[in-house]
C-alpha cells in the first residue's frame, strides 16, 4: 500500500473530528477504496476552510480550468466537500465523519460497508470522546410549545422554513446496514441537506433536489415514523437534518452500543408520563422510544431521565395523550458552540491538537 494513504489518514486525524489509527490498518484500506493515489495527494493539498477554485489554483500554481476539472472530480466522488457560499462555489477538505463517509452515498458498496463496520467501534468511540458533542437532537416539531422561548437550533421547522435549497438523500446508515444484511423497516430516502443559498445543490446533488414544501413533508414523515431529528451541535450554521433510527444510525449506535459520551447532545427537553391518564398500553416503550428510556414499573410506565434524549418520538402516538415533552431547567442546558468555526476550535482544544491551515 502506498505511503500516501498513511499521510492522508494522519492529516484527517489532525482535524478536530479525528481519524484514529488501528492495528489492522482498516482505516488505510478504507481510504485506498475511496481514493486513487493521485486523488489522495490532491486531497491533502486542500485546506479545512472554504476556498474558491481561483484561490486554490493560485495557491497551487495551476491554471483555473485544470483546477476546476480536478476539484469537480474530487467533489463528485465525495472526496472533498463543495457548497455554495455568498453565491460562489466553494471547495474544502472535510473530515471523514461527518463528511467524506457521508459523501460516499452513491459509491457505497459491500466492501466499504464491511470495512466501516470493522472500523466503527474505534472511530465512533474516538469521534464521541471529546466535547463539544458532534450532533444535537432537535425535538419533533409538533411538540414544541411556541409559548416558550425556543432557540433557533431547537426548531427544525424554522430551520427548514428559513432555507432556500433542499437536497433529499437516502440515509447512508440504512444503506450501509442493508448491505450488511440488516435492512431497516423505515423509509430509506429520508435525510435532508439544506442551504440559505439559491440553487445550492444543482452542481453536486447527493440525492434529489426538492422544494421547501416537500422538505417539510419529509420532516413530518420522519416524525410519523418515530425517527430522531439530528443536526450539527451549533447555534447557527445547520446544513443538514438526519432522521435517525437506533438500529442503523451511526450516531445513535455510538450512544447505545459504543458508549460515546459526546457524540450526541440531548435536546433541552425530556419526556414525561402523566401517571393518572396513562393506559399502560406500552406503545411508547415497545414501538417508539429509540433509546430504551421507557420502562414498565408496577403495571405502569416511567421515563428514565438519564437515557431520554428529548427527541419526542414517543409523544405523537400516545392514545391517551399522556406523553409530553417538558422543558428542562435552565441549569441543565448545555449551550452549543456558536457556529462550526467555534465548534472546531473547542474540539481541537479538547483533543490537544492545533488546527492546521497550510
Amino acid at each position: 500500500m502506498t505511503d500516501v494513504y498513511k499521510r492522508l489518514a494522519k492529516k484527517l486525524d489532525e482535524l478536530p473530528n479525528g481519524y484514529p489509527a488501528t492495528e489492522s490498518g482498516v482505516e488505510l484500506r478504507i481510504l485506498e477504496h475511496i481514493f486513487t493515489p493521485e486523488e489522495a495527494e490532491m486531497t491533502m493539498q486542500m485546506r479545512p476552510i472554504p476556498e474558491t477554485v481561483e484561490a486554490v489554483a493560485e495557491r497551487l500554481g495551476k491554471p483555473v480550468p485544470e483546477m476546476q476539472r480536478i476539484l469537480d472530480n474530487l467533489a463528485e466522488k465525495g472526496e472533498i466537500g463543495s457548497f455554495k457560499m455568498f453565491g460562489q462555489q466553494m471547495y474544502m477538505l472535510f473530515p471523514f465523519v461527518i463528511g467524506i463517509y457521508e459523501f460516499q452515498l452513491k459509491r457505497m458498496d459491500k466492501k466499504l460497508s464491511e470495512m466501516f463496520e470493522e472500523y466503527a467501534p474505534l472511530l465512533l468511540k474516538t469521534f464521541g470522546a471529546f466535547e463539544p458533542a458532534v450532533a444535537r437532537v432537535v425535538p419533533i416539531s409538533t411538540q414544541i410549545n411556541q409559548d416558550l422561548h425556543i432557540h433557533r437550533h431547537e426548531d427544525i421547522r424554522k430551520l427548514l422554513e428559513e432555507a432556500k435549497s433542499f437536497d433529499l438523500m437516502d440515509c447512508i446508515c440504512k444503506k450501509e446496514r442493508a448491505l450488511e444484511g440488516h435492512p431497516c423497516k423505515h423509509t430509506l430516502q429520508i435525510c435532508l441537506a439544506f442551504s440559505p443559498e439559491e440553487n445550492a445543490f444543482e452542481k453536486f446533488p447527493r440525492g434529489k433536489v426538492i422544494t421547501k414544501e416537500e422538505a417539510i413533508k419529509v420532516m413530518e414523515k420522519a416524525e410519523e415514523e418515530g425517527l430522531v431529528h439530528c443536526t450539527y451541535n451549533v447555534e447557527d450554521g445547520q446544513v443538514f437534518m438526519c432522521n435517525c433510527c437506533s438500529c442503523c444510525c451511526g450516531i445513535l449506535r455510538g450512544v447505545k452500543e459504543y458508549k460515546s459520551p459526546y457524540i450526541l447532545a440531548k435536546s433541552y427537553f425530556t419526556a414525561e408520563i402523566d401517571q393518572d391518564t396513562c393506559a399502560a398500553c406500552g406503545i411508547c416503550k415497545d414501538e417508539r422510544c429509540p433509546m430504551d428510556a421507557i420502562v414498565e414499573d408496577n403495571g405502569s410506565y416511567k421515563v428514565l431521565a438519564e437515557r431520554c434524549i428529548g427527541c419526542g418520538a414517543c409523544t405523537p402516538t400516545c392514545p391517551t395523550e399522556s406523553m409530553k415533552l417538558v422543558r428542562k431547567p435552565e441549569s441543565e442546558h448545555v449551550s452549543p458552540p456558536a457556529n462550526l468555526m467555534d465548534w472546531n476550535i473547542q474540539r481541537a482544544a479538547k483533543r490537544g491538537i492545533e488546527i492546521k491551515i497550510e
